[in-house]
C-alpha cells in the first residue's frame, strides 16, 4: 500500500510506477503474527533470528556465519537420521514424485464460493474454509426434489394426454383423467418451497432438515456480521 517508483540508472530519472489511493490503504489487510515468545524452534522468525539481527545491521560477513550454522545443523541433523534409520516425516508438506516437489498437505485450490465459503483461517499451521455444509446441502438436494418433481409431474401430464386419445372406453378415461391431477402434496417445508411451482413442497427430508437449518441460521448471520466487524 506504498509507492513504487523506477530509477533508471544509465540516466538517474525516476518514475513512479504504483500509488496506491486512499481506498487502496483503507483495504490493506492487517498482519497477524505470532509472538516471538511463543513461537517454537523450527518456526521462521525464531530460527533466522541471529541472520536477520546481522542483516539489519549491515554485517554481511556475521549473517553468512550465522547462516553456515543453521545449515550445518541442518545437515547434521539429516545425517544421524540417515545413520539411524530414521525416516523424516514432514508436518505439512508431501513429496509429489510426478513433480519431484514438495506440495503443501491441505492445499485448498478450488474458487472461493461466496455461497457456501464464509472465512478462511490459519490453525497450527492449517489453512481451514468455514463453510455452510448444511445449507449447501440442502440447497442441492432441494434443487434434485424440485427437478425430480417437474420431472413427474411432467411424466404424468404426458400420460394423461396419451390415455386420453386413446381408444379406450369413456368411463376409463374419466377415471384416468381424475388420477392424472396435481401430484398429491407432501407436509409443506414452508411458505415459499414449492408453492410457486404449482404442486406440493418438497419430500419430507427437507422438512426434516429445514428445522436444523433454521437453528443455524442466526448463529451463520451473527458470523457474518462478525467478519464485516473484521472487514471494517
Amino acid at each position: 500500500d506504498g509507492e513504487v517508483h523506477i530509477n533508471e540508472l544509465k540516466n538517474g530519472n525516476t518514475e513512479m510506477f504504483w500509488n496506491p489511493t486512499s481506498e487502496v490503504r483503507r483495504q490493506r489487510l492487517k498482519r497477524h503474527i505470532v509472538l516471538f515468545e511463543e513461537q517454537t524452534d523450527f518456526e521462521s522468525e525464531r530460527l533466522w533470528q541471529h541472520v536477520t539481527s546481522a542483516i539489519n545491521k549491515g554485517d554481511q560477513h556475521k549473517a553468512t556465519q550465522e547462516k553456515f550454522v543453521l545449515e550445518e545443523e541442518q545437515r547434521n541433523a539429516a545425517r544421524e537420521r540417515r545413520e539411524n534409520g530414521t525416516e523424516w516425516k514432514p508436518l505439512l508438506f508431501r513429496h509429489d514424485a510426478m513433480t519431484n516437489e514438495w506440495r503443501y498437505k491441505y492445499e485448498d485450490l478450488r474458487p472461493w464460493d461466496p455461497l457456501n465459503d464464509i472465512a478462511q483461517f490459519e490453525k497450527n499451521g492449517i489453512l481451514q474454509t468455514m463453510e455452510r455444509h448444511l445449507t449447501t446441502r440442502m440447497s442441492n438436494h432441494k434443487t434434485t426434489c424440485i427437478n425430480n418433481q417437474i420431472t413427474r409431474h411432467k411424466r404424468s401430464a404426458k400420460d394423461c394426454r396419451r390415455r386420453k386419445t386413446s381408444d379406450q372406453p369413456s368411463n376409463h378415461s374419466q377415471n384416468t383423467e381424475s388420477s392424472c391431477s396435481t401430484p398429491e402434496s407432501v407436509q409443506e417445508l414452508s411458505d415459499d418451497d414449492g408453492k410457486y411451482l404449482g404442486f406440493g413442497s418438497l419430500c419430507a427430508q427437507c422438512g426434516k432438515e429445514m428445522n436444523h437449518l433454521k437453528e443455524i441460521h442466526s448463529a451463520v448471520l451473527s458470523l457474518q456480521r462478525a467478519q464485516q466487524d473484521i472487514h471494517r
